[in-house]
């Protein structure tokens, strides 16, 4: 996940969240460690334990230490939304409606219409309607 401009203004922590609940939902019958995770999503292993407390604070996930240890959902995946997992980096999401992260640019009215509005709101929903659940095939069982 490198750095790359993008229309959707989501933080690397926040993506890093949403794909680190992904992959642990496909994998419900396991407890899987920091290492092997940020190995499968090609990130540093500091980085993802930042992540991962601020989800255990939230109680998304539950970590346990030692040889058999790691982390598994908090709760079961059918009950956790896209958007808990980003709301526990990014604290509620607003209604910026700014695509282009300008947070104050003084026009009279948007230069992209009503486009960016439309985008938060598809966002939003798909966050929020969006269960782990149904993202337990996104990484390929081996």
């Amino acid at each position: 996940m490198g750095a790359m401009a993008s229309v959707l203004n989501i933080s690397d922590a926040a993506a890093l969240a949403l794909h680190a609940m992904a992959f642990l939902a496909s994998k419900p019958d396991r407890r899987l460690a920091a290492g092997e995770i940020a190995s499968e999503l090609q990130v540093s292993e500091a980085h993802l334990s930042k992540v991962m407390q601020r989800l255990a604070k939230a109680g998304l996930v539950k970590s346990a230490r030692g040889p058999h240890g790691g982390f598994v959902l908090g709760r079961p995946a059918d009950e956790i939304r896209l958007l808990d997992a980003y709301e526990a980096i990014e604290g509620p999401l607003g209604d910026n409606h700014c695509l282009l992260g300008i947070p104050t640019c003084g026009a009279k009215r948007c230069i992209l219409g009503n486009l960016a509005e439309g985008v938060n709101s598809r966002v939003r929903g798909y966050l929020t309607k969006t269960k782990l659940s149904k993202l337990s095939d996104v990484f390929a069982n081996e």
